[in-house]
């Protein structure tokens, strides 16, 4: 006679299901039958960071799904999220859930695979703003510059140019008994600001100014770079004042862009270099880029240098608009390691011309290739028009 798996001790199908580190394979156990499904947690608590999706721009205008592409399976998957919508602008992905900013002072943090949703305090209450009133139509924001001018912004140049990225140190609903922390990389002004669980306000990190390249978080500590390839190192966990402290390396070649990603036990960094994509040249007016090539550094803790890295063995760094993040290819079958996978996350006009095409795609580093990014078409259940407006984000797909 054969095993009736239907009746493991429901102890022992936890266990089994404590072993699965894909989110998929999960799911796909817990329908095996009804006891299974009994003895399992409904949200896997235990699960590594996933294979990240690509939330890919919106084809209408109008809709109130998204279309996130799963790199696992070369399958599109449509989630309801009107969140994220037509006036909508995502600044920033961490830890699964989006960051986004519309008309109004509101940041709004929500999962798109659970819907769950937490708000952060609003564009009103960083320090440079000094007043918002609904009423001063076009000029509802009034902010005070470094030099101690007053100026105004709208709600929209608010929502489109204020902030550059928002960075989470946890996923709101995992923090494990400590409060999770946002900082902001402020454009204006270079300023790095943040507030942890349950503020009203932002505040400002002293003596992080200009370091507005990229931010990340690392073990509660947040780490951001500036276009030198300087790093500063923040805590914000104790009472105020912030710790800030800095790690001066030697000046790198100048790139168009600086992003820090941490893998394994180290900390890299990552140079992006773009050239003009002559292929969709129009005219003087309306200049695409793409990317040409990337370089990678690993910070040399004991010299307090940038040190070359030519092979990444089996790792795959995820940079864009969302909050860089390194996988090991051989958790997730079928993935290419030794490459660097981009995002646009830095001309919103590329395509406002009704030419051209969004900056991405996969850069192998050991031959300097640059690989389309799929979805390709023709190649998956979603025709990919590239529309202006929002652009492609990676995006962790976490049940937390």
């Amino acid at each position: 006679m054969g095993v009736d798996w239907t009746q493991l001790p429901p102890e022992l199908a936890e266990s089994i299901s404590k072993k699965l580190t894909i989110y998929a394979d999960y799911l796909r156990f817990r329908v095996v039958c009804h006891s299974w499904r009994a003895s399992v947690p409904k949200t896997p608590h235990h699960l590594p960071p996933q294979l990240p999706w690509l939330m890919l721009p919106q084809s209408q205008p109008n809709q109130s799904h998204r279309a996130f592409f799963n790199l696992s399976n070369s399958r599109v998957h449509f989630l309801h999220l009107p969140e994220a919508s037509h006036r909508k602008r995502r600044c920033g992905s961490s830890h699964g859930w989006l960051v986004i900013l519309d008309e109004t002072p509101s940041v709004l943090l929500v999962n798109p695979l659970t819907r769950a949703r937490r708000h952060l305090p609003p564009l009103s209450t960083f320090p440079d703003v000094v007043r918002f009133d609904y009423s001063e139509v076009g000029r509802e924001y009034a902010l005070r510059s470094p030099s101690g001018d007053v100026y105004t912004r709208s709600l929209t140049q608010m929502r489109d140019s204020f902030l550059k990225k928002v960075v989470l140190s946890s996923s709101p609903l995992e923090a494990n008994g400590f409060t999770f922390t946002a900082v902001a990389i402020v454009n204006q002004t270079g300023d790095l600001a943040f507030c942890r669980e349950g503020d009203q306000s932002w505040t400002l990190i002293d003596g992080a100014q200009s370091y507005s390249e990229d931010v990340i978080s690392v073990n509660g500590l947040f780490y951001a770079v500036d276009k030198k390839g300087t790093v500063v190192v923040c805590d914000v966990n104790g009472p105020s004042p912030s710790r800030v402290g800095i790690i001066r390396t030697p000046r790198l070649e100048e790139a168009d862009m600086r992003y820090l990603v941490s893998s394994g036990d180290d900390l890299l960094l990552v140079s992006r270099y773009l050239e003009i994509d002559y292929g969709f040249l129009v005219d003087s007016m309306n200049v695409n880029y793409k990317t040409a090539k990337f370089d990678l550094f690993r910070m040399n803790w004991a010299g307090e240098r940038w040190d070359k890295v030519e092979n990444l063995g089996d790792r795959m760094v995820f940079i864009g608009e969302n909050s860089s993040f390194s996988l090991s290819a051989s958790d997730f079958p079928g993935s290419l390691g030794n490459c660097v996978y981009f995002t646009d996350d830095y001309s919103e006009s590329n395509n406002e011309s009704g030419v051209g095409g969004y900056d991405s795609g996969i850069f192998k580093l050991w031959d300097g290739t640059i690989q389309e990014l799929p979805p390709y078409p023709g190649n998956s259940n979603y025709e990919v028009h590239w529309p202006a407006g929002s652009l492609p984000l990676w995006v962790t797909p976490n049940p937390c």
